[in-house]
């Protein structure tokens, strides 16, 4: 009898969606026609936030901006991954402050310490700053990525078989843009360079930002289809999916995207070899001082060199040190001179997160200007993870990011040596390799203001986490 009661509400309140669906649609006013959609997904997030998040990570690749859509608005956002991560957010927030059962040792781990610190500074700089709307939207934009990809994703992660999936879904999402990519160069000119920059719009905004991801995801993809233990079958599955992975990174041409590639393999073949993590840094600091000292003649070294972009791999690769002739080499030097004018100008609290493209316009000098500079300055950001933050946020703002980077590579280092199995251990040390891809793309471009980036690099960042409390040797739980 209940059910029958049941059954009646549901019909009774279907038809009334019917009738005012109708209604609406007569006077040309569709919004109401997704609230069931609205409806189902809010119902998702408080009954299987975890299945959520998951096809969360597979629709962000195939996500598109909202001025796709709608022209002339003076917000955008990604659609429809950005409103659902905003919902996340809140469910989050109430998670932490009102039900009491989210895990302390993640909120008390030393990467999440380092995240306190990230946000608070930009908190700080967002009330310090020189557009405060601007910086309030970045900062919100920052908190739903990181509520929904590490604090949630460590709480996904408590399952091993959500690692594997959080990695592949995003892959399977990502083949779909490459197969799209790869149609239209078929359609336009299949080694023309010039198509590849806009090949994967709307769902990558340039070829920059679909290298950087494609180039993220292959080390992570090589580890799990030469994991012995996997069917083979899937491993099979795997193996092609990298393959077309390559291929669109090929096509991308995306040098940057090579550069990181080579150098995340340069630190898997060093972490197999179990240098240590101080010799390394050491190594590091070495290079920043020549770099420092024989500066001169190293720019005059790069100049010196005059290969243009090109089709060929090895050339175009070249190309990336070509600081004399490559307009995209020297609009990326213009960038980041303007990023350290401003810094010099606000070296403390800096302009304001998110307000770079803003600002950056007056600080060109005219002899640094390219074919592709603008005297409004409205043509992006400071190609730089590291500089962006330094002339928006001043000096702790690049520092307290750059902790974030030395801590999860100590942490990950340390979790797949003592990881309770070797898939767990391949699992990190693929998240590793993965993220150290981003680490020296960001040193040329910057993308995690955007969703495409954010997935993977604080799900990594989480998953490194969760190997590190969960998975340990002595006391591994919940192995999934």
């Amino acid at each position: 009898m209940n059910g029958q009661k049941y059954s009646g509400w549901v019909y009774a309140g279907a038809l009334l969606f019917v009738i005012l669906n109708g209604l609406f649609i007569y006077h040309e006013i569709f919004w109401f026609s997704v609230l069931p959609v609205v409806l189902l997904l809010v119902v998702a997030a408080f009954l299987s936030l975890d299945k959520l998040l998951l096809a969360l990570v597979f629709m962000v690749p195939l996500s598109i901006p909202l001025s796709e859509l709608v022209k002339d608005l003076p917000i955008d956002m990604f659609l429809p991954t950005e409103p659902l991560l905003a919902g996340i957010l809140l469910i989050v927030v109430l998670k932490l402050f009102f039900s009491g059962n989210f895990d302390k040792k993640v909120l008390t781990h030393p990467v999440t310490l380092t995240l306190y610190l990230y946000l608070f500074w930009m908190l700080v700089t967002t009330i310090t700053s020189t557009m405060p709307l601007v910086s309030a939207k970045f900062l919100v934009a920052k908190l739903w990525f990181i509520a929904a990809f590490y604090l949630l994703a460590t709480q996904l992660f408590r399952s091993k078989s959500n690692a594997r999936k959080y990695m592949t879904y995003y892959v399977f999402a990502l083949v779909i843009v490459v197969g799209y990519a790869m149609f239209r160069h078929l359609k336009f000119g299949i080694f023309d360079e010039k198509i590849a920059h806009w090949s994967a719009n709307p769902f990558y905004k340039d070829h920059t930002s679909y290298g950087a991801l494609l180039a993220f995801y292959i080390p992570p993809m090589v580890g799990i289809s030469l994991y012995k233990k996997y069917p083979v079958r899937s491993r099979y599955l795997f193996a092609v999916l990298t393959l077309i992975l390559f291929v669109g990174l090929v096509f991308s041409y995306s040098r940057a995207a090579w550069v990181s590639l080579m150098g995340a393999f340069g630190v898997w073949v060093l972490i197999k070899l179990r240098i240590k993590f101080w010799v390394v840094f050491s190594g590091v600091l070495l290079v920043g001082m020549v770099v420092l000292v024989f500066g001169n003649s190293i720019m005059r070294s790069l100049e010196s060199n005059k290969q243009d972009s090109s089709t060929d791999l090895a050339e175009h690769v070249q190309s990336i040190s070509n600081v004399s002739t490559d307009a995209s080499n020297l609009e990326r030097l213009n960038r980041w001179n303007c990023a350290l004018r401003m810094f010099a100008e606000k070296p403390v609290f800096g302009w304001g997160p998110g307000t770079y493209t803003f600002h950056y316009a007056p600080f060109q000098l005219s002899y640094e200007k390219t074919i592709i500079s603008t005297n409004q300055g409205d043509m992006g950001n400071a190609h730089s993870e590291y500089l962006g933050p330094l002339s928006e946020q001043g000096v702790m703002g690049m520092l307290s990011f750059v902790l974030i980077i030395v801590t999860t590579l100590i942490t990950g280092i340390r979790a797949i040596r003592r990881a309770a199995d070797n898939e767990l251990a391949m699992l990190g040390l693929a998240a590793i390799v993965g993220l150290v891809t981003y680490y020296l793309h960001g040193i040329l471009n910057n993308f995690l203001d955007t969703d495409k980036a954010s997935v993977p690099f604080w799900g990594f960042t989480a998953l490194i986490v969760a190997i590190d409390i969960y998975y340990r040797k002595s006391d591994a739980k919940n192995p999934g």
